[in-house]
């Protein structure tokens, strides 16, 4: 049976935590391009060897920059939906969580990229791992919802 979605009012405030992510991204692709400067690892290569990480803290500095990119990368396919799934139903919640999550990023990527990989949880970049987790549980239960006809 086919259900009309109505998005809901601050559904834009999703779509600002959203489009967030195109900022973290961009900032952290800046970041990546002037550590592989300073480091002279040239493209295509994505990463130093561990040869050029002992002799080159900057080496060291781009494969962390490098891998809190990554990171984002890999997480982002699940962010995106599940904050746009769950602020069809709970706008604030999903708007908050989401750019919570991006804000984290950039703490996250700030540390990693100092080249002491330690760091990336240590200046609030724990705090996304939280905001993943609640748009994880609350999209699985606006799924619930969306299943029984509750919505």
């Amino acid at each position: 049976m086919p259900t009309t979605i109505t998005i809901p009012d601050n559904y834009g405030y999703v779509a600002l935590a959203a489009i967030s992510t195109g900022f973290l991204t961009a900032f952290q692709t800046t970041l990546v391009s002037n550590a592989r400067k300073k480091s002279g690892i040239q493209y295509p290569r994505l990463y130093a060897e561990k040869d050029e990480m002992d002799k080159s803290i900057e080496a060291l500095k781009f494969n962390c920059a490098q891998r809190a990119h990554q990171n984002t990368l890999e997480w982002l396919p699940h962010v995106l939906f599940f904050t746009t799934f769950l602020g069809l139903r709970y706008p604030t919640l999903a708007a908050s969580l989401g750019g919570v999550w991006s804000a984290s990023r950039v703490l996250y990527t700030l540390g990693y990229a100092s080249g002491d990989p330690k760091k990336r949880n240590t200046r609030g970049g724990f705090f996304g791992s939280i905001a993943y987790l609640g748009l994880l549980f609350g999209s699985a239960y606006a799924g619930v919802e969306l299943a029984l006809g509750k919505w």
